[in-house]
């Protein structure tokens, strides 16, 4: 076992910076989305009358799963784990496709399309940041140490 490691959150001195934090309410806001909008379509499908009450179960379900992606990112940003940014990435990577169908839907789904792409972007723009890269320990190209 080598004696150099990567950089663990308690190697990290300091404030968590501002910028993490907010990657990770974002992060967390849409976790937080996925499952209220698993919740709701499994209520509906069992209160309602869906065309395919399969369908509604099988996609509340695959909502509320989904929302495990960001939570744990969410949590993890806020521990300042580097494993972390990873997942938080990839789900804004994810919702911008989302975001873009929403955006060219009817005029009702506009609004939230706005919302979800600027989380989208901005969780990005936060995540790829060097200050939060710095703060989760993980190396930048080029840095050597």
């Amino acid at each position: 076992m080598s004696s150099e490691q990567s950089p663990s959150a308690s190697d990290v001195i300091g404030p968590r910076p501002r910028r993490l934090t907010y990657a990770a309410a974002l992060a967390g806001l849409e976790g937080l989305a996925l499952v209220i909008g698993g919740v709701w379509i499994l209520v509906l499908g069992m209160t309602g009358e869906p065309d395919d009450r399969q369908q509604a179960v099988t996609g509340g379900v695959t909502l509320i799963v989904l929302a495990l992606l960001p939570l744990l990112a969410a949590r993890g940003l806020l521990a300042r784990r580097g494993w972390s940014r990873g997942p938080a990435i990839i789900t804004q990577v994810v919702a911008l496709p989302v975001a873009y169908n929403l955006l060219t839907s009817d005029g009702s789904a506009i609004p939230a399309g706005i919302a979800l792409a600027a989380a989208a972007v901005t969780a990005l723009v936060l995540l790829v940041n060097a200050e939060t890269t710095e703060a989760l320990g993980i190396r930048g190209p080029g840095r050597v140490e």
